[in-house]
């Protein structure tokens, strides 16, 4: 058995898939980035694009499509014109100033709670795809049992921090009773924080009310447990689907990401500058709104990011702009002081190709330099979010823990005896058996799983395995030794009944939004 570069031992598949039966499974705690995050703006440059956006807030306003809403804003003293609002921005400057800095976020399992915000990021899987690419290859249509695969390798993959919650769209169920399925696989599979859904008011407060049952209502005043996210319709309007979900979740001191959708070019100006302006307009408005239905409630300043292609009109990921629109976004919520959320591995790539690979490393390096703090859509993105490749989601999570790695920062605990090995070693010897390279090589070098760096010849030997393959393969071996983490069985019978209840009350039909 032949020892590479740095000190491990080159084994046969055989050797690997008996390994991974080893397999660290344990969450890594929250990313606490000791990297400085790229900040392309100057001082000036932010204060400019801050302006500019009160100056949107103030001047054109944001259309609040919700009756509720607009009464809100009313009692906070914003001017209504129909469905436009326009605020003064030392209305929205002190709402956003009650939006707490920092929190954390509590999971079924304890030790896998996170401090969240300030310099600290979580990873979370992708969510919403229509479509998966199954473990060999196929691109069809999920079910539930596919979404409770993604829970089950989510909840197995030590740098996805969260189970999320409609990784793909369970298709052999109901629309009208997704909500609740979605739910329990993120509770049942996994004891990691999970999302909620916000795809109706009613929906989100079923969502509140099985939240409730899981970890009790007192416990919700006083910790996040939940995520939801509430999109824009840009430019510059919030509706009444996205706006009563919010308040379900705001009325529970739970958080929601408050996400302008942006495609540059078609909803926006085809410019980074003001793009950047009219986004962080849309995102204030939402933020301050939070502080509307309640004062202190946690919130995260969100956006999703792409730019349309000028030649077919398509999204598209990866490119510099979004980098740089990534980068300034950080600023400007640092400049308000409130944690933000972001995108991670996108891809518009219609197969696990060197495309998806480029395209996502790409999106996801440029998140994790910018200092966010929830970077979502981080594992299985592909086709633009048409479907969720398992293949590329395992692979997807193991770029996440290079990119936790990176953002640690350069370690210098070991400094003294780095240094003493090189007085001991001298000129023209080698490391490979020194006792500081043996007891340090594994955590010195990250050495991905799933990337082959072995001789042309050994890979030959061992299959010509590719990526993809290998990924499936890992993917096949972590599922069949995962161990569910077990629910309480009066939780997970509180949980069942009031899932069989409200299916009862919920007429079975394909309508989204038939409830709210």
């Amino acid at each position: 058995m032949s020892v590479d570069a740095v000190g491990t031992e080159r084994r046969g598949r055989g050797a690997r898939k008996a390994a991974r039966r080893k397999r660290d499974t344990a969450m890594l705690p929250a990313l606490t980035r000791r990297l400085a995050p790229v900040e392309p703006l100057s001082e000036e440059e932010v204060e400019r694009v801050d302006d500019a956006a009160m100056g949107i807030l103030e001047n054109v306003g944001v259309v609040f499509r919700d009756p509720v809403a607009l009464e809100d804003w009313r009692g906070a003293g914003a001017r209504v014109d129909g469905e436009r609002v326009r605020f003064d921005r030392d209305l929205i400057r002190g709402l956003i100033a009650t939006i707490p800095e920092t929190f954390s976020y509590r999971a079924r399992n304890r030790t896998n709670d996170l401090p969240f915000g300030g310099d600290r990021t979580i990873f979370v899987p992708m969510t919403g795809a229509p479509y998966l690419r199954d473990l060999d290859g196929v691109r069809r249509a999920p079910t539930l049992d596919d979404l409770a695969t993604f829970h089950k390798l989510s909840h197995m993959l030590p740098c996805l921090h969260s189970s999320a919650h409609h990784i793909v769209e369970p298709m052999d169920h109901p629309i009208s009773h997704r909500h609740l399925r979605i739910t329990y696989s993120s509770m049942k599979f996994s004891d990691k924080t999970f999302m909620g859904m916000t795809t109706s008011p009613r929906n989100a407060e079923d969502v509140m009310e099985m939240c409730a049952i899981l970890f009790g209502a007192e416990t919700m005043e006083e910790s996040a447990v939940v995520t939801g996210n509430c999109n824009g319709n840009s430019p510059l309007v919030w509706d009444e689907t996205m706006l009563g979900a919010m308040r379900a979740f705001c009325r529970r001191n739970q958080p929601v990401l408050c996400s302008p959708f942006v495609l540059g070019g078609a909803n926006t100006p085809a410019s980074v500058a003001p793009t950047l302006a009219q986004l962080h307009a849309e995102a204030l408005s939402a933020l301050a709104y939070t502080q509307v239905i309640r004062p202190g409630c946690p919130a995260i300043y969100g956006h999703y990011l792409s730019t349309v292609s000028m030649r077919s009109g398509a999204p598209m990921a990866g490119t510099p702009e979004i980098s740089l629109m990534n980068f300034a976004i950080g600023q400007l919520a640092r400049y308000h002081g409130v944690p933000w959320r972001t995108s991670g591995a996108l891809g518009g790539s219609k197969t696990f190709d060197a495309q998806a690979g480029y395209e996502s490393a790409a999106t996801l390096h440029a998140a994790t330099l910018a200092g966010a703090n929830y970077i979502w859509h981080s594992a299985g993105w592909n086709e633009a979010g048409m479907h969720c490749s398992i293949a590329k989601f395992v692979v997807d999570a193991e770029q996440c823990a290079m990119a936790y790695r990176m953002a640690e920062g350069i370690r210098f605990d070991d400094f003294g005896e780095g240094m003493a090995a090189v007085a001991d070693i001298g000129p023209g010897g080698h490391y490979l058996g020194h006792p500081h390279t043996l007891e340090n090589f594994q955590r010195a070098f990250f050495m991905p799983e799933l990337f082959d760096n072995n001789s042309i010849e050994q890979w030959i030997a061992e299959g010509s395995v590719e990526t993809p393959e290998r990924a499936a393969d890992l993917a096949r071996g972590m599922l069949a030794d995962y161990e569910e983490p077990r629910l309480d069985p009066g939780v997970d019978e509180a949980l069942r009944d009031f899932i069989a209840r409200r299916e009862r009350e919920i007429p079975a039909a394909d309508a989204l939004n038939q409830e709210h």
